[in-house]
């Protein structure tokens, strides 16, 4: 009788620990479902749950424009009252103190407009997309001194957000890199102009370039108080950079720069990954697509351990003539073996998508999504966004943000549109967020650890609504 009770009552702790742990997400999936339709009551949800990552952050465009603007006016910066452009002392005729924008409330707004996209309506003169492409340049020299308070500011809105690693963009030793490429004439044998180029030098900028990354960790610390007995959250923030090749330069410029990332990543772990920036639609930048992969494809046979992101297909029709918009997405996954694609919003009109998508899914090329970017810059949402063909077809999706600070949303708020415009479910949101721990390129190691930290996070989240 006593065995019989016994193999009853183990039948039936059998049958209900598996059912209560499936209800857990259950649970929270059907709250989603519940609260879909009250944007605030969503994102109180979506806020409190584990996002895993921010892997498509561009570090200048992730900061808020209200600290670059306090920051370079305690740096004594100038600000031109026409263009403003942001520059070093001593300012000339047309510019005034940065300082002044503190107590001039409209020249401050009038920064805040033009630094971001807050308020901004297109025009006949301005399109969304070159204002957004504008504000890199505008704000460059007040942000100069400040990475590492930029860093510990996106830090610390990640860690609010249960966000656990973020992957910044940064350019490093540009200057250098382009002196080095000047002393040497460009040639597609790829093999000799390495050689020459790091006989030129170019190896030599690699120690400032993790003195800047010393030097901005530092600050980082600093501004989190991470050494303090009070550290904000922002100091469990995990962080890794990724070297921001600038696209639209001559050949020999790029080349370099690759080289140099290449090189960099090599000697310093803490450069993680590499990525090309700048508008794809510029005039070098679609004239030369085709020969940057096929460099990119060059140097990943001499460095196979390195990791690659590409800002491949942020294209939408009439923004490239129909023949550039056929095979972006397509060459940076076959030809330049990219780890990752940002964006890739064009993939339904290129050459074969099916056969990318297929290709993508098999060998785990994560995609990059961005929605509000791709909103503000392409006029892409939507029906019209690709997000719910990546899914169909298995390609592993992860949000992430772009600029966050110039496009004035958070990393919640992608996920908010995620779910109210394109529908993704609970589950599959929840997939989006591991999927950017399984793709980031943290170390083998430090990604074990990070996604076991991830699974007790949900478990924690999902015991909330059983």
């Amino acid at each position: 009788m006593r065995f019989r009770l016994l193999l009853v009552t183990l039948l039936a702790v059998g049958a209900v620990v598996p059912a209560a742990a499936q209800a857990s997400e259950q649970g929270a999936a059907r709250h989603l479902q519940a609260v879909k339709g009250d944007t605030a009551a969503l994102g109180q949800f979506l806020r409190a749950m584990p996002k895993g990552t921010d892997l498509h952050t561009h570090l200048s465009g992730a900061v808020y424009a209200e600290s670059i603007v306090k920051w370079g006016a305690a740096d004594g910066q100038c600000i031109d009252t026409s263009t403003l452009f942001s520059s070093f002392p001593p300012c000339v005729t047309g510019q005034v103190p940065l300082s002044q924008a503190l107590t001039d409330q409209a020249l401050y707004q009038r920064i805040l407009g033009s630094w971001s996209m807050r308020g901004f309506t297109p025009s006949g003169t301005e399109s969304g997309h070159d204002h957004f492409f504008n504000t890199f340049d505008q704000l460059s020299s007040a942000f100069s001194a400040h990475k590492g308070d930029g860093v510990a500011e996106v830090a610390q809105r990640a860690a609010v957000q249960h966000v656990q690693y973020v992957e910044p963009l940064i350019t490093p030793q540009f200057g250098a890199t382009s002196r080095v490429a000047a002393k040497v004439p460009f040639t597609r044998d790829y093999a000799a102009l390495r050689d020459q180029l790091l006989a030129a030098g170019l190896r030599d900028a690699i120690p400032a370039a993790s003195r800047d990354i010393d030097n901005t960790l530092a600050q980082e610390r600093t501004a989190l108080g991470c050494d303090t007995p009070k550290p904000l959250a922002g100091c469990r923030t995990r962080v890794g950079f990724d070297v921001q090749i600038l696209r639209g330069q001559s050949p020999v410029v790029v080349f370099a720069q690759l080289l140099f990332g290449y090189e960099l990543m090599a000697a310093d772990h803490r450069w993680v990954g590499m990525n090309m920036v700048q508008p794809e639609d510029g005039p070098i930048a679609l004239r030369d697509y085709q020969l940057q992969m096929r460099m990119i494809a060059f140097l990943r046979t001499l460095y196979p351990q390195a990791h690659l992101t590409l800002h491949a297909g942020e294209l939408a029709p009439g923004s490239a003539p129909p023949a550039d918009l056929r095979f972006h997405v397509r060459e940076a996954v076959n030809v330049a073996k990219a780890d990752r694609i940002g964006h890739g919003v064009d993939i339904r009109g290129e050459r074969d998508p099916a056969g990318t998508l297929r290709t993508m899914a098999r060998r785990g090329v994560c995609i990059e999504i961005n929605l509000t970017s791709n909103r503000q810059i392409l006029g892409v949402s939507g029906k019209a966004h690709p997000l719910r063909t990546y899914l169909k077809s298995g390609v592993p999706v992860t949000l992430s943000t772009d600029d966050e600070a110039v496009e004035r949303t958070d990393l919640t708020e992608q996920y908010v549109i995620a779910a109210q415009e394109q529908g993704m479910t609970y589950r599959q949101l929840k997939r989006a967020a591991e999927n950017g721990l399984r793709c980031s390129f943290l170390p083998a190691a430090e990604k074990r650890a990070a996604q076991r930290e991830q699974g007790a996070m949900f478990r924690a989240f999902e015991r909330r609504w059983p």
